[in-house]
């Protein structure tokens, strides 16, 4: 999430207004994480505006302020005069006074990247694939953290939080669509992936389905302020999502909500298919197959594809169609205010999959609903890694990250 100028100024998401501070003791932990949520969402924020915010009494607040600036995850920003009293210090989050590893594993290729306390990547790496299997994604991330690490001083390299993990659930299930050898994805039943890299992980390792990761990305660090129910989409080599109801992620039960892959549509021929059959990467793949063309750069170059435009353009109806009939199919359920498509494509690509899709759910019988606004995604291919490396975030130093962040 990028810090912002001004000081008050609410950034995606926002704090849940009964989430108040406490002055009894013991709860130390907890005021750090409301002080740091607060600081974290607005930016910077001067000491009077995290007394209001939370409730702390002046010395509570003070003591937990003098805490976190020992501990260098804030720094003090130059005094703002011109006001009665005491000139205003704002405070702010340290860049460097964390960092978290996140990792996406695709069906296509895999990321690995080190983020600093904002979200602000230091370094990448990636890994494509015919199709991924533990051994290899065991070896990518064994040697790709130490190449990672070698981004950050040796004196900052302690302060390394933690790994998240941005993975598809069950991959075996889609082995036929993947086009992958039967054995090799099964190999994936028994693999507890996040035990695997935490063997030899000096640092805790957390998981979660991929597409819901890349919708905490959008909603933590996208550029979408105040944004608080809305759908989102991810096209990636399958497509997926992710629900957001009042300010939260909506995991659901099984942390699998806004799975939009299996919902089903209508197909070419007019007979039911699942939405991963007409909006996604992998039907891309197909179609330059088919016409004897490099798929390749799908996957090596996710910021620029060149060379297919007539099939990349053919292609972006057939996904308009399937995702407006998605739209329209989930806003009948949750009155959703927003939907939001990103994916791993080129900005242009995106783009025009956003304007072609607002045309199609033109088309449809939209009375008794409420068309909800389609934006496109801000944080694009890094969306899922980036979402992986938001779970340490949370887990060590924010409010719950199913909590509201911003302020009252």
């Amino acid at each position: 999430m990028p810090q912002d100028a001004n000081a008050g100024e609410d950034r995606p998401g926002s704090i849940n207004q009964s989430m108040r501070g406490s002055n009894q003791s013991g709860l130390r932990a907890y005021n750090q994480r409301l002080v740091l949520s607060l600081v974290y969402a607005h930016g910077n924020l001067a000491k009077t505006d995290i007394a209001r915010m939370t409730g702390l009494s002046a010395q509570t607040g003070s003591v937990i302020m003098r805490e976190l600036e020992a501990e260098e995850l804030i720094v003090k920003g130059e005094p703002i005069r011109g006001k009665v009293g005491q000139p205003s210090v704002p405070l702010s989050i340290n860049p460097d006074g964390a960092f978290f590893i996140g990792l996406k594993v695709g069906r296509r290729s895999a990321e690995l990247i080190l983020v600093n306390f904002l979200g602000e990547p230091r370094a990448t790496l990636r890994k494509s694939y015919p199709w991924p299997t533990p051994p290899q994604i065991i070896a990518f991330v064994r040697d790709g953290i130490e190449e990672v690490l070698q981004a950050l001083p040796e004196n900052l390299r302690d302060r390394v939080a933690g790994l998240g993990i941005a993975t598809p659930f069950q991959l075996w299930d889609w082995t036929e669509q993947a086009g992958a050898p039967r054995e090799e994805m099964d190999l994936w039943r028994g693999c507890d992936l996040r035990a695997e890299l935490a063997s030899f992980c000096n640092m805790p390792v957390y998981l979660q389905n991929d597409a819901t990761a890349a919708c905490a990305a959008e909603l933590v660090f996208g550029k979408h302020p105040g944004l608080s129910d809305y759908l989102y989409i991810y096209v990636g080599t399958f497509v997926g999502g992710g629900v957001v109801l009042n300010g939260s992620v909506y995991s659901g039960r099984t942390g699998n909500a806004g799975a939009l892959g299996p919902l089903p549509v209508t197909g070419p021929d007019g007979k039911t298919v699942q939405l991963l059959d007409r909006a996604s990467i992998m039907l891309l793949e197909r179609m330059l197959k088919a016409d004897g063309r490099d798929p390749s750069p799908l996957w090596n170059s996710p910021d620029h594809w060149t060379g297919f435009e007539d099939l990349a353009e053919e292609w972006i109806s057939i996904v308009a169609r399937g995702l407006a009939q998605a739209i329209v199919s989930a806003s009948s359920i949750i009155d959703f205010e927003h939907v939001i498509i990103d994916g791993g494509l080129p900005t242009e690509v995106r783009e025009k999959i956003v304007e072609a899709t607002r045309r199609e759910v033109s088309h449809y019988d939209l009375r008794g609903l409420e068309v909800p606004t389609i934006l496109p995604g801000t944080v694009g291919h890094l969306a899922r890694a980036l979402g992986a490396a938001s779970l340490p975030l949370f887990d060590k130093y924010l409010i719950d990250r199913n909590a509201r962040l911003g302020g009252a």
